[in-house]
């Protein structure tokens, strides 16, 4: 991202999770409060930004000159799945580790995520903390100031800059208990990052969580960065995002990474490929929203050996 603005993806994220909300009859993810974000004008530039890139993912489609609802409609049934399947996938776990009694809940890379306030009932048993890059945690709270929402108490604002400053120093200088057992999500940001920092930052989550802990994060697999085996749709994803400012620079083998999580401190409970995702999400779909080639989702448990 660039110095000083917020993130871009974090603001396209959020349309899509309330693009979906609005007009999927059947949805993936329900996030009822994302398109509070945006004004009538902010919806509008942002629908006409995405309509516009229809000719990056479909020229044939683009050259027959669809109105703006329609190029919508198509770049959205590309681009959406990956956001709305990782967002399910990770709320469905954190519910099910609830009820095995983990206490709290970390959003690293949170953007403009409205959990804290859409799933109230859901702080009765949770602390929330959401990790994210100043800029972009300064954007969210004018905005949630201009509209008015007041933070519930459980919530919990810690900036990090994760390329100069490790998750467990943050954690550590917030209200985090670190021997109470966490659930973090990690979504939509391995990918932007250096290895190294990735590795980096789950080691220091490793550190900084209680065993029984868990994480859920996507990435890309390494045939998403092979010019010989990317699909077109992941490969005209990475030129937008390039050109964002914000190119995607790291991926992950799906056989190795038990092991390298291993190494970390973390136990892989769990790796869905997009052929799992497509099973599990958009099986039976009939609105064309199909799992998005190259991205999987993982869950892993803090060692309880340490």
């Amino acid at each position: 991202m660039q110095a000083g603005k917020e993130s871009a993806t974090a603001l396209v994220t959020a349309y899509v999770r309330a693009y979906h909300a609005i007009n999927a009859t059947d949805p993936i993810f329900n996030d009822t409060l994302a398109s509070r974000f945006f004004t009538p004008e902010m919806l509008a530039f942002f629908g006409g930004n995405m309509a516009a890139l229809l000719g990056a993912y479909d020229p044939d489609t683009a050259a027959t000159g669809p109105d703006e609802a329609t190029a919508l409609a198509a770049v959205m049934r590309l681009t959406a799945p990956t956001t709305l399947s990782r967002s399910r996938f990770a709320e469905d776990s954190l519910r099910a580790a609830i009820a095995g009694g983990l206490g709290q809940y970390v959003l690293l890379g949170a953007g403009l995520e409205t959990f804290a306030f859409r799933e109230t009932e859901l702080l009765r048993f949770l602390r929330v903390f959401e990790l994210d890059h100043p800029a972009t945690q300064a954007f969210k709270r004018r905005r949630l100031v201009e509209l008015g929402w007041a933070d519930p108490e459980h919530l919990h604002y810690v900036p990090i800059d994760f390329a100069t400053r490790s998750v467990a120093e943050a954690l550590r200088q917030s209200s985090f208990d670190p021997s109470v057992s966490a659930f973090t999500s990690w979504l939509g940001v391995t990918y932007y990052l250096p290895r190294e920092t990735v590795l980096g930052t789950l080691r220091s989550l490793a550190g900084a969580s209680a065993a029984g802990s868990a994480v859920v994060f996507d990435y890309y697999d390494l045939d998403a960065f092979d010019p010989q085996r990317v699909a077109p749709r992941m490969r005209s994803t990475q030129a937008i995002t390039q050109r964002a400012g914000e190119p995607a620079v790291t991926g992950f083998d799906p056989s190795s990474l038990a092991g390298e999580l291993a190494a970390l401190g973390w136990d892989l409970d769990l790796e869905l490929s997009p052929a799992d995702l497509q099973t599990r999400y958009f099986a039976g779909r009939t609105d064309g929203y199909t799992a998005s080639e190259h991205v999987h989702v993982a869950r892993a448990w803090r060692r309880r050996s340490g």
